[in-house]
Order: C-alpha cells, then sequence, then structure tokens
C-alpha cells in the first residue's frame, strides 16, 4: 500500500480544495457534491434579477430623492457558515414571501448602517452622522416599507416576464448578529442547507457603495428558472409551415395580340335650367307692444349693479409709485368744485356734486349722460 492515499487523506484533500474555490464564484462545486444549478439556471436566475432589481433601483431612487444604482447580479450556492463569516455584523435581515404566481419566500440582507441611512432619508434626513444611532423598531418599519415598495415593483416586473401576476407579502425584517444558530435567530428553514445566493452592488448617491443579498431556496430558484423558460418558449413564433413548390410554368402558344379596346367617349349630359332665388326671411315685428317692454325689464329689475363714483385720474411712473409713502399728496386731474363721475358697473352714466350725509359722503346727482 506503499505511495496509495487512504481514503481519510482523499477526503481531507478534496476537502481543501473545496475551501480554496472559495464561494464567490458562480461556477465552482459546493461541498459535499455537484453544484445543484447548471450555468444556464445561473444565468437566467441572474438575468431576472437583474431585471426586477432595475425596476426596485428606480423605486427605491423616487422614494430617498437620491440616485440609486444596483449593479448586474452575482448568483452562487452558499450555505450559513459562508454568510455569518463574510458579512458584516450585526445586519438586517428582511424576509419577504410569495402569495401569488410563485410558492416560496427570500430574505433580503442590508448592512446596519445601511438601514440606518436609508430610513434617514426617508424621515427628511441627511443620511449623515447615523452611526452614534441605534437602530429602533422605528427603522425596522421603516426599512420594510421601503422594501416592500421596492419588492413590489419587482414583483410587478417578474409578472412582466413571466407573463403571469406575482405578488408579496409585507416583509417583515429582524437584527441579526449572525453568531447564533438558524433556529436561534428564527430564520427561514432553507437556509439550513445550500441556498442561493444573489449579490448586487448596492449604491446611493455619495451615502452608501456596499453590498445587497438575496437569498432563497434552491427549489425556488428551479422553480423560477421553469416559468422563465416557459414564458421565453411561448413567446418565440412558430416555424412557418413550408410552402408548396410552385408549379412549373408550361408553354403556351402564343396568340395574335387582340388590339386593345379603345375607351368609349361619355356622352354630355344636357345641362338643366337651375332655379336661384334669394332666401326670404320675415321681417321683425317692429310695433312692439309696450306693456310687453316694460314686463320683460321687470324680470331684471332685481339684479345688483356696482356703482362708482370717480373723484379723479392721474398718470405716474413706477419711480414715482415706488416713492409713496404715508402724507405723499397726490394731485388729480379734477378741479376744486368741479363736478365728480359716476359710473355703473364700469360704464360713465352722470355727473354729480360730493355731498355730507351725516356722516358719510354722498353724491347728488347733477347730469345724466346719454
Amino acid at each position: 500500500m506503499d505511495g496509495m492515499l487512504s481514503q481519510e487523506e482523499i477526503n481531507a484533500l478534496l476537502g481543501g480544495m473545496g475551501e480554496d474555490s472559495g464561494s464567490d464564484s458562480s461556477d465552482t462545486q459546493t461541498l459535499g457534491g455537484a453544484d445543484p444549478l447548471s450555468g444556464e439556471e445561473k444565468d437566467a436566475i441572474g438575468e431576472i434579477s437583474n431585471i426586477s432589481m432595475g425596476t426596485a433601483a428606480t423605486t427605491l431612487s423616487t422614494l430617498l430623492n437620491q440616485r440609486v444604482n444596483i449593479t448586474t447580479p452575482n448568483v452562487s450556492i452558499a450555505n450559513w457558515d459562508d454568510i455569518s463569516q463574510s458579512y458584516d455584523r450585526p445586519c438586517v435581515f428582511i424576509q419577504i414571501s410569495y402569495i401569488e404566481g410563485l410558492d416560496g419566500n427570500n430574505i433580503l440582507i442590508l448592512r446596519e448602517k445601511d438601514v440606518k441611512i436609508i430610513t434617514d432619508l426617508m424621515m427628511g434626513g441627511s443620511g449623515t452622522d447615523v452611526d452614534a444611532t441605534e437602530l429602533t423598531e422605528l427603522h425596522l418599519s421603516a426599512i420594510c416599507e421601503a422594501m416592500n415598495q421596492m419588492m413590489g415593483s419587482a414583483a410587478t416586473s417578474i409578472s412582466s416576464v413571466l407573463e403571469k401576476k406575482v405578488d408579496i407579502s409585507p416583509p417583515t425584517a429582524s437584527l441579526i448578529d449572525l453568531e447564533g444558530t438558524i433556529d436561534e435567530e428564527g430564520l427561514g428553514d432553507f437556509l439550513k442547507g445550500q441556498f442561493v445566493k444573489v449579490a448586487f452592488r448596492l449604491e446611493i448617491g455619495t451615502l452608501i457603495d456596499s453590498e445587497l443579498m438575496q437569498l432563497y431556496p434552491i427549489d425556488f430558484a428551479k422553480e423560477l428558472y421553469s416559468k422563465f423558460m416557459s414564458s421565453t418558449e411561448t413567446e418565440q413564433p412558430a416555424p412557418a409551415a413550408q410552402q408548396p413548390a410552385a408549379p412549373t410554368p408550361q408553354p403556351v402558344a402564343q396568340q395574335p395580340t387582340a388590339p386593345a379596346p379603345q375607351p368609349m367617349p361619355t356622352p354630355a349630359m344636357p345641362s338643366q335650367p337651375v332655379n336661384v332665388a334669394p332666401a326670404q326671411f320675415q321681417a321683425f315685428d317692429t310695433n312692439i307692444n309696450p306693456l310687453m317692454q316694460q314686463e320683460n325689464i321687470g324680470l331684471i329689475m332685481d339684479v345688483p349693479l356696482e356703482v362708482t363714483v370717480e373723484l379723479g385720474r392721474t398718470n405716474k411712473t413706477i419711480k414715482e409709485i415706488l416713492d409713496f409713502s404715508p402724507g405723499t399728496i397726490i394731485e388729480l386731474n379734477k378741479l376744486a368744485g368741479e363736478a365728480i363721475d359716476l359710473l355703473v358697473n364700469g360704464k360713465y352714466v352722470a355727473k354729480g356734486e360730493v355731498v355730507v350725509i351725516e356722516d358719510n359722503f354722498g353724491i347728488r346727482i347733477t347730469e345724466i349722460v346719454k
């Protein structure tokens, strides 16, 4: 047996190769066997994630009034140890379940500081100086609302891709320190084994340049891939049926060409005499009954009119008007003792003179303008 490796040594070497390969690449195989997702399945999942998160980024940008960029995803297979060892502690887990169109759930992971910045922007803050702020239930409720709007728009995009309605339940958020077990953290059971990890680079203005992770079960990923492929196959047009070859034309004996028929002249229609007469209108009756006139005027006797007395007028430049102040005297175009004008609804109808009636000014009409 000299020169041969034992089974334990072989297993140790295989384990070392798995650790050296790392978990970041979407092409690596996971420990304990072959990769549960093919390259084609990962490409399809990445494409769906790219489309859905593109819409989600637009929604978040509108909500925060900031430029939001979510880069092309990196799809890989991971386990709980990979997440707990590679991500900042603590972090916020947002759990989202699909209630229509798809069967399953997924988890979004955000860094604690990123959640503080996003929620501070939602509440009208600047997103700066959040390090000293403690993450509270208010922050978790706010990030749930933000993710609800983001993933709701993402579900709408998936609906368009799969050509069927997809809807989600309201998200729930919790602060996780990644040091306990899955049962202790109260997370989804699918995290106990291998699962799909979709990593995005998240940029929000100049405040956040971080990583956003989305985790979901392998079975859910395969269902998503299957429905995606089914929808793309139905969109492809069926191949056109082969048309039968046209029969080869047989030679035909040439016939003498008949002369082309000449167009028949159109007979001229005899002109008919047309009678043209001027339009006839009934003449207005000028003999209107005066009693009827009085009845018609009586219908408008209660209509209120605005009566204005104009003392005089003048023109001033803008500079002179800006110089107005209490005590300024303005000379008008009326002479002292001259009759003033009486206007009804802005129309000049009479002249008069100013009188005093007890404590009020009045006007005595001296002339009616016709």
